[in-house]
């Protein structure tokens, strides 16, 4: 069974008094039911679940009245014996919630109620075009966290490396010394599986049952090809046409050695009033993540972010494998992907960084100056460098050398290193960039 870590958002959740209901937002097959599932049947004596998605006519129950003892009364009369409600110890959990926009009004009457805990979920809540709106958002009545993929740490529990381990590295990191060899070694390669497995929870889990890539590809493409299937189904008819040709060039976007965004790579002579709504759209998914150029590489960062110009990466480095040719896989696990293999550790570093729940910066100018990542670490601008392997940072160096200029705290370098500094730079092994939680 894997472990996730929005267990403990939920207990945190459950344990807080007067806690609101629950709404756990994120992309399709981020494995939002299963988690949440589970975390009622361990810590509820009564779990009631109705799933909008799959039985369009439990919408029917929140089509009148929505004070609580008016829905208890239709709910229970629905699913018979098993809906059993008692006050402490019941958890209603509505599954695809925004297939029920009613459901999430009646949020506010479970608030106000209190008596019961409610847990929605949704995979495309507010995406534009989607047609099915709440009459009222429950403003103030509900609590709302985002779920991603699982991430780099997860992707290590599942793979058996525990908590003394992790507690390891991170002394490691902030002792500046390097990792045991025969450890370093098997995380690099760890890392090198996560690039090419990403952190689906079915895909993970078929690759720690089976380690057959051919069926993890498979999985890979079979997501990728329903959340292109939801850019037609639910998205406005006048993006329908561009959703899919905008998500499908994010691979051609990362292969340029400027990796900015641009809309003629969508399609020749395309312009952002046409595609820039489809390309939110994929975003307001949960699919990808913007990272936006910085003016100046200081804080604060997102006051100092240009909102036209940015790069988009795949919040999940694994389905982007997935986008590439047959063979892409064996050639990550095998370190052979030429020029190409700058964009997939990119992408690989935004996938880590974004599920940590850092919005995502990078510094460029057209003198050639460019910073693939920056972000805020120990309280300061820190500059970080994305190497495939190993490599120089020249124009970290230029920041560094102009303080007066640039007001940054150093620089951290991820790559096939070990754990090492050499004056402002702090090189670190790439599999220790999840460590980097110090905001």
């Amino acid at each position: 069974m894997l472990k996730r870590k929005i267990e403990g958002v939920l207990k945190k959740w459950k344990d807080t008094e007067g806690h609101k209901p629950l709404i756990i937002k994120g992309c399709r097959q981020c494995g939002k039911t299963f988690s949440v599932r589970q975390f009622a049947q361990e810590n509820y004596a009564h779990e009631i679940y109705l799933n909008f998605y799959e039985n369009k006519s439990y919408a029917s129950v929140f089509s009148g009245s929505l004070e609580v003892d008016h829905l208890t009364m239709l709910i229970s009369a629905l699913l018979g014996p098993e809906a059993i409600f008692e006050v402490g110890k019941t958890v209603v959990i509505l599954d695809e919630i925004q297939e029920c926009p009613e459901a999430r009004t009646a949020l506010k009457f479970f608030a106000m109620d209190g008596r019961y805990d409610v847990i929605g979920t949704g995979s495309l809540l507010g995406v534009k075009g989607y047609g099915k709106r709440p009459a009222s958002i429950p403003v103030g009545y509900e609590q709302i966290e985002e779920m991603y993929p699982m991430d780099f740490e997860e992707f290590l529990w599942a793979n058996g490396i525990q908590a003394p381990v992790i507690q390891y590295l991170a002394e490691c990191l902030n002792n500046e010394t390097p990792v045991a060899e025969a450890l370093h070694e098997k995380l690099r390669q760890l890392l090198l599986q996560y690039a090419v497995v990403g952190g689906m929870p079915a895909v993970v889990q078929t690759f720690v049952d089976t380690h057959q890539m051919n069926t993890v590809l498979r999985l890979q493409r079979s997501i990728l090809s329903d959340y292109e299937d939801d850019m037609v189904k639910y998205a406005d008819d006048k993006d329908k046409p561009f959703i899919r040709e905008c998500f499908q060039s994010i691979p051609r976007q990362l292969s340029k050695e400027n990796k900015k965004f641009q809309y003629s790579v969508v399609k020749k002579g395309a312009t952002a009033s046409k595609f820039a709504g489809s390309l939110q759209w994929i975003e307001d998914a949960g699919i990808i993540r913007r990272c936006f150029n910085l003016s100046l590489p200081e804080l604060p960062l997102d006051g100092n972010a240009i909102q036209d110009i940015f790069k988009v990466y795949m919040v999940d480095s694994g389905l982007l494998i997935a986008m590439l040719e047959d063979g892409t896989q064996f050639d990550v696990l095998q370190g052979n992907l030429y020029g190409y293999k700058g964009a997939i550790f990119e992408n690989l570093a935004a996938d880590i960084l974004a599920k940590m729940g850092r919005k995502l910066y990078y510094f460029h100018k057209d003198s050639g100056l460019e910073i693939d990542f920056v972000i805020r670490y120990a309280g300061q601008s820190t500059l970080l460098e994305v190497k495939a392997s190993t490599g120089n940072a020249k124009s970290a160096k230029t920041v560094l050398n102009h303080p007066e200029k640039y007001h940054v705290g150093g620089a951290i370098k991820l790559g096939d290193y070990n754990v090492g500094r050499a004056g402002q730079f702090l090189t670190l092994p790439f599999y220790m960039a999840f460590l980097l939680t110090a905001f």
